[in-house]
């Protein structure tokens, strides 16, 4: 694939670049009843105009995410300004944030905050949603608690993935691209149809990338990745009234990411040290490019899925079924002190920490709905939901201590450990531990409205939920007490609880013209219970952390002018959590460790505006702009007694304003037999920090990303060749600052995008 890449790379005409998009640029998908352009979603659970929805929604289409060069929903955030990608050192520990609000944590019996929906169903588990985006249609994003539809995993919001459908005509395309630093990527998708009443849709991807950072111990590129997989759907009319939709997908990565740079000096008395051991590093903050580790970090992953959705026509209603079974396995390995061998100095030194954690996940989920027929003045969808995830962890971590009062370095990195005269001198052991947890979900729930009067609607739901997680965790402990970042007792723990909800919303919606309509909504979400179940798991974490709840307040305006060619969206909103679920620093001899915990009350203030403009001339502008308060508002100390002292610091990753401008341009000059598309973008963020309170060290400054692209296409658009620039100015960023390294210096995650790069796509579709 790589020599076909650069063959075809090579062969390609350079052109000059401007352009992306931002807003809901989605695929066009139906007409209104006056012929107008109306961007469909269905994230509400039945067929809806994106317009009439009373809720904030923002969408994206598979075109728009192609042209700005994304391939997963980390990719997505610069095109959505309330949602915000932390990235975790693996798909397990990262985590989606929507309004400021999201959840970090290490725990296995812990949910997200955001939910993730891929073709109707539920993603159990955050880290299950960062893989490749891949024949995507659209992306819907609702923001606020989604809980009277979706569950007890969407307190924030719902990110909600919808495939391409197969086409009724034999048809395809191909899809390759490859960018600066050995980063190349493939897809194809072909759809089949079999018969009259059988469709079927094959997509499959894969690709590679060296990385951003050196590993100055062995001369390697980290921050990499290989990946592939395969996406097949399958339609079949049973009859005029049953529709069937089979869906399969799997997914493998082997990730060498992600590596966190050693961005300041060390600090105190062992900083000479400590110093020898970062030979040829530049400690620039986000500007660092190079490590020095020993083991690398890296993530194994594979993914897949098979489901089964059944439409049903029973008169005017439709009944629902979707059947799921998917399975999430993921190995992190991951250096934890950040050297390419244990610090040799006075005292036990640094230790060297190797984590190896396996983890196994499977999932199975029933949903049964019916939907009332669209244009009554009473319009519903009641159902049920049943969901059963299972996982289980084996990690183990290896420690190594330089033992030794005086010692010298071993510059050949042979011995752990030596002295002046050549003898080591070290104490190693590890720990290890087996556990995991069950989640059980079942759920009733009914969402609808009521046209009052020609203009007035009532919209409103309820869901009751009944949620039971039990967990276990048997550690084998260290033989040596006290060593860094290990325990050295037995745990034989388990629990289990149980937990009954209801929630919903309540709200107005008034169409003032055919082309206003207000709304104002009341809703209450839920996040499910937790356990702070993790490698070093105590007594003090054996009590369930209860559920988290909110209660959110929203209103806005949706208006669209001239057959839907200029559309303006705006949405206030109050959010008040209760209970937050939020990890708590701890040390466990020395070592910063992390704890999930019931942190206090928080909150989530602000406003949101979306615009689209499609001029005639083929031009379209469009952004988005969030200016959010999110916020504590009362915070457990120390003795977890809940205090205002911390009242109004920022919650992490919560920029106060975010924003998004973006244009796309298709031009057909007369001397050329083509079409040249130009598209641009550019995004900025406001200052942030990476964990909860205002902590000045981990502040991640404002940043302002622009891309560009420019292509050139046949009058069909069956061929087209795009160059495009990511971070056209170059700026230098980190997506998150963690404290904890050597002698005190700060960790930085640098994204791919922190660095300017420039690419060639080329893409043919054939049949149609």
């Amino acid at each position: 694939m790589r020599h076909l890449l650069l063959g075809s790379a090579a062969a390609a005409t350079l052109f000059f670049a401007m352009g992306t998009s931002a807003f809901a640029q989605a695929a066009t998908e139906a007409k209104s009843d006056d012929g107008a352009e109306v961007i469909i979603v269905t994230a509400q659970k039945r067929v809806q105009n994106v317009q009439e929805v009373a809720a904030a929604v923002s969408v994206i289409g598979g075109e728009q995410i192609a042209r700005a060069g994304g391939y997963n929903i980390e990719s997505v955030q610069s095109q959505i300004p309330t949602l915000n990608f932390r990235k975790g050192g693996t798909n397990l520990n990262s985590s989606l944030f929507l309004r400021g609000v999201g959840t970090i944590n290490f725990s296995i019996a812990a949910e997200p905050s955001v939910a993730v929906v891929l073709d109707g169903v539920v993603l159990a588990r955050a880290g299950e949603a960062f893989g490749d985006l891949s024949d995507i249609q659209r992306i819907e994003v609702l923001r606020g608690p989604q809980g009277t539809l979706f569950g007890k995993n969407s307190s924030a919001g719902v990110v909600n993935i919808i495939s391409n459908s197969p086409g009724r005509v034999h048809s395809g395309d191909v899809q390759l691209t490859a960018n600066d630093g050995n980063e190349f990527k493939l897809r194809a998708s072909v759809d089949m149809p079999i018969s009259d009443t059988v469709r079927s849709r094959v997509t499959v991807f894969g690709g590679s990338y060296d990385g951003n950072i050196t590993n100055l111990t062995t001369g390697d590129k980290i921050n990499g990745y290989e990946r592939y997989g395969v996406r097949g759907i399958l339609d079949i009319d049973a009859s005029e009234s049953l529709k069937v939709r089979l869906i399969g997908d799997y997914r493998k990565a082997d990730d060498n990411c992600c590596g966190e740079v050693i961005g300041t000096a060390p600090t105190g008395a062992n900083a000479a040290a400590l110093l020898t051991l970062l030979p040829g590093i530049t400690f620039a903050g986000d500007e660092t490019r190079a490590v020095r580790n020993n083991l690398v970090t890296r993530t194994e992953e594979e993914s897949w899925g098979v489901s089964a959705q059944a439409d049903l026509d029973a008169g005017d209603f439709t009944i629902t079924s979707i059947t799921a079974y998917r399975g999430w396995d993921n190995r992190e390995v991951r250096e934890g002190d950040w050297l390419d061998r244990p610090a040799a100095y006075v005292g036990n030194g640094f230790a060297q920490l190797h984590d190896d954690g396996p983890q196994t996940s499977t999932t199975f989920s029933q949903e049964l709905r019916l939907t009332s027929p669209a244009g009554k003045p009473l319009e519903y969808v009641v159902g049920a939901y049943f969901a059963n995830a299972e996982t289980e962890r084996d990690f183990r971590r290896d420690v190594t201590v330089c033992s030794a009062s005086t010692l010298a370095i071993d510059t050949t990195g042979q011995r752990p450990c030596s002295t002046a005269t050549g003898v080591s001198t070290f104490v190693s052991a590890f720990s290890s531990a087996n556990f995991g947890s069950e989640s059980r979900n079942v759920a009733l729930f009914a969402d609808g409205s009521y046209q009052a009067t020609e203009r007035l609607s009532v919209v409103g739901g309820v869901r009751v939920t009944q949620d039971k997680l039990s967990y276990y965790h048997n550690r084998v402990p260290s033989p040596i007490g006290g060593l860094p970042g290990i325990r050295n007792d037995t745990s034989g723990f388990k629990g289990n609880t149980k937990e009954d909800n209801v929630s919903g919303k309540l709200g107005l919606k008034y169409q003032a013209t055919d082309d206003i309509n207000f709304y104002v909504t009341q809703s209450r979400g839920y996040k499910g219970p937790a356990y702070n179940v993790f490698f070093n798991m105590n007594p003090s974490g054996l009590n369930a952390i209860a559920p988290e709840t909110v209660d959110s307040t929203e209103g806005g305006v949706k208006t669209a002018f001239m057959d839907n060619r200029i559309i303006l969206n705006f949405a206030v909103f109050r959010a008040v959590y209760e209970n937050f679920q939020a990890n708590n620093f701890d040390t466990l001899n020395g070592v910063v460790i992390t704890r999930l915990t019931n942190a206090g009350n928080v909150s989530t203030t602000g406003l949101e505006l979306d615009w689209l403009i499609r001029a005639d001339s083929g031009l379209t502008i469009n952004g988005g702009l969030a200016v959010t308060d999110a916020q504590i508002e009362e915070f457990r100390d120390a003795n977890l007694v809940l205090s205002s002292a911390r009242r109004g610091e920022r919650l992490a990753l919560s920029p106060r304003l975010k924003a998004s401008l973006g244009a796309n341009y298709e031009w057909e000059p007369e001397a050329l037999p083509g079409i040249i598309h130009l598209n641009g973008q550019v995004s900025y963020s406001s200052d942030q920090f990476s964990d909860i309170g205002e902590n000045p060290l981990l502040r991640i400054p404002e940043t302002t990303i622009v891309d560009a692209s420019i292509g050139i296409s046949d009058k069909q658009d069956r061929y087209r060749l795009t160059l495009n620039i990511k971070n056209l100015t170059d700026e230098k960023y980190a997506s998150l600052v963690t404290p904890g390294g050597p002698g005190g210096a700060l960790r930085y995650l640098i994204p791919r995008d922190a660095d300017r790069y420039v690419g060639l796509t080329l893409r043919a579709k054939f049949g149609g």
